[in-house]
């Protein structure tokens, strides 16, 4: 794989100054997988001082840790890391000659890997190409001390074993088990990025799988948790209780947005509260209370607002479809012309598909999307509220219950003029 010219820049520009540098990390673990990095480092020999010589203006990023960026390539000196007291930062550093102790450091040894651009040639001193070859990710060193020193790497080692669809070495995963509690020492944002890569990247059911396994979720996410053993209605849902039909939906997920991802993994979160059985298993008023939930859980995490209230509508509405062909028209229109309803209708697809295998109100809703034209859907005003003050209407409540009033008939065909909505208001007074 061809190494991009700025990362390759680097490498010249540091070799000709007679330092050693080599890519390291994720990009030397994707090249060696024939994946595409996303993402380009570089580690030295070269200290700090002359990485700020070398590349003047260059963004001091880590300062402290010997890490610079320079057009989008994180450079960073060889270092080993002291104590780690606050579970993310090592409390002092030692810049190093030596890329093997550089590699000592690190997380998993997937990532520990560094390619040597003169020789064409990988520097391992961890074995991280023959776990490659296995399909294992494994914590360098003694797992406890990798998870001790960052407790993010408990949820980083359940989303590269998801992506790639590897097995975590067993005393990694006991580790992470016994570690597991740690990660609520981790800021709300980290805990969140972590999560949305899971959910949005390939092989998401994997990745909540193992979650629940190594005794994350129960931490993270005990709402989710507790979808497990909450049986359903066999004759809607005959896969599962709502776990097992919450994983079927995150399997089938395709290239998700954050906000689609987290829509069908929270859809159903209001049902364990809401379980009873009386003539049948029921779940009354579980999408409004799922929808207040989904608010709760992703405020926790530190979301945008305009992340949890997309989420918060889709939880909220997903599930009006049975209701959809006996609505009248206008307020069908007016369910349809959501900003949301493509990741609407993808998530009651999904729902759909991995229950009771129905499409029937998805098809209904699909073809009249298809036949609508937009002016259908949002028609413009024949009226405005300046022009009901004009008409000696007093401004107030009574300005929108009309304006309502004649969108109504609008959207039910009843007026298309402008003289009828005259009519229509004066009719109405």
């Amino acid at each position: 794989m061809q190494i991009p010219s700025n990362p390759a820049q680097i490498l010249h520009t540091l070799h000709a100054a007679g330092h050693r540098a080599y890519l390291v990390g994720g990009c030397v673990r994707d090249m060696l997988l024939a994946r595409q990095p996303k993402d380009w480092d570089v580690a030295t020999s070269a200290p700090p001082s002359q990485l700020a010589r070398l590349f003047p203006g260059a963004e001091p990023i880590g300062a402290h840790f010997g890490v610079i960026l320079w057009h989008g390539v994180e450079i960073a000196t060889f270092r080993s890391d002291g104590p780690y007291p606050d579970g993310r930062h090592p409390e002092s550093v030692t810049f190093e000659t030596d890329p093997a102790k550089d590699a000592a450091r690190r997380d998993f040894t997937i990532n520990g890997l560094f390619y040597d651009s003169q020789t064409h040639s990988v520097l391992d001193f961890v074995h991280g190409q023959q776990d490659l070859h296995r399909k294992v990710i494994r914590a360098i060193g003694v797992p406890g001390e990798r998870f001790a020193e960052d407790h993010l790497r408990l949820l980083r080692a359940v989303r590269f074993a998801a992506r790639f669809e590897f097995e975590i070495e067993p005393e990694t995963a006991r580790a992470i088990r016994a570690h597991a509690r740690d990660i609520t020492k981790v800021a709300a944002e980290r805990t969140r990025d972590e999560l949305t890569k899971i959910l949005t990247e390939p092989h998401p059911r994997r990745g909540f799988e193992l979650l629940d396994e190594l005794r994350l979720l129960e931490v993270v996410l005990p709402e989710v948790k507790a979808m497990q053993g909450i049986q359903q209605p066999p004759e809607f849902h005959p896969e599962g209780d709502v776990w097992v039909h919450t994983l079927l939906m995150l399997e089938q997920m395709r290239e998700p947005s954050i906000t689609q991802a987290w829509g069908v993994l929270l859809h159903d979160v209001g049902k364990p509260p809401t379980f009873e059985q009386s003539d049948r298993i029921r779940f009354n008023g579980h999408a409004e209370l799922g929808a207040r939930m989904a608010r709760q859980i992703l405020s926790r995490l530190k979301y945008p607002t305009h992340v949890i209230d997309a989420v918060t509508e889709l939880v909220a509405q997903h599930m009006k479809f049975m209701a959809v062909r006996q609505m009248k028209e206008s307020t069908r229109k007016r369910f349809l012309r959501q900003d949301i309803i493509p990741e609407l209708m993808e998530l009651h697809r999904l729902d759909c598909q991995s229950s009771h295998g129905k499409m029937d109100a998805y098809n209904f809703c699909r073809q009249a999307l298809a036949e609508l034209p937009p002016e259908a859907l949002r028609p413009p005003r024949l009226l405005t509220g300046a022009d009901l003050v004009e008409m000696g209407i007093p401004q107030g409540p009574q300005i929108g219950e009309l304006l309502r009033k004649l969108e109504d008939a609008q959207l039910e065909g009843q007026i298309t003029t402008r003289a009828e909505a005259l009519v229509l208001i004066e009719g109405a007074q």
